[in-house]
């Protein structure tokens, strides 16, 4: 692996991660609900499925997802289920007491779930590896680099964090929780129907 490929992942994963989907939506959902906690737990749950599905495309598990039709379809009506149920709760919030709030364990589960019931980012860790090594290369090569771009994502969901941190107060309001819970409904759920259209 040259150093040009090195700087190639480097922008390319950090490019990926800032492109807002689903992590992003599910992010702003957590955040208004639970506040800080719950976001980091939504956070760690996530980057757990990122790194399930890097492994796999590093260790080559995941080539037999993408080999497989039954397997892919199955998984991306699981898929398609997870981002309309979490949306349509999302859409049918209401208004809570600020006291009340999500435990962390759900939240970390809920991030994780969207993650691991995703099969474009399966598909996505297969075709975005291999690309920075070369023909042959050991397997090792492809395991550091699914752990960079753990690393990677993981930093700029906490940056994302970092920043909603600045206006958790204002968050907290039931006025604005139910309305960015609306927000990421929508987006949750035209995220799932893009997924069950592009089949």
């Amino acid at each position: 692996m040259t150093g040009s490929s090195v700087v190639a992942f480097l922008i390319a994963s950090f490019t990926l991660a800032m492109v807002p989907g689903v992590g992003t939506a599910m992010l702003l959902r957590q955040s208004a609900r639970g506040g800080r906690k719950a976001a980091v737990a939504t956070v760690a749950g996530m980057e757990v499925g990122v790194a399930v599905w890097a492994l796999a495309a590093a260790l080559g598990l995941s080539v037999l997802l993408v080999a497989s039709e039954i397997a892919y379809q199955v998984l991306r009506v699981v898929g398609v289920a997870v981002l309309l149920v979490f949306g349509v709760k999302a859409l049918l919030a209401r208004a809570v007491p600020e006291t009340v709030a999500p435990p962390s364990g759900g939240s970390f589960r809920s991030g994780l779930v969207v993650n691991l019931a995703n099969p474009k980012l399966a598909v996505f860790a297969v075709s975005f590896l291999p690309q920075f090594v070369t023909p042959g290369a050991a397997r090792w090569v492809l395991v550091v680099l699914a752990v960079a771009w753990v690393v990677i994502d993981t930093l700029w969901y906490l940056l994302i964090l970092a920043l909603l941190t600045r206006v958790m107060d204002a968050l907290k309001r039931p006025r604005v929780r139910v309305a960015l819970e609306r927000v990421s409904g929508v987006a949750l759920v035209g995220l799932g129907v893009k997924l069950a259209v592009e089949g």
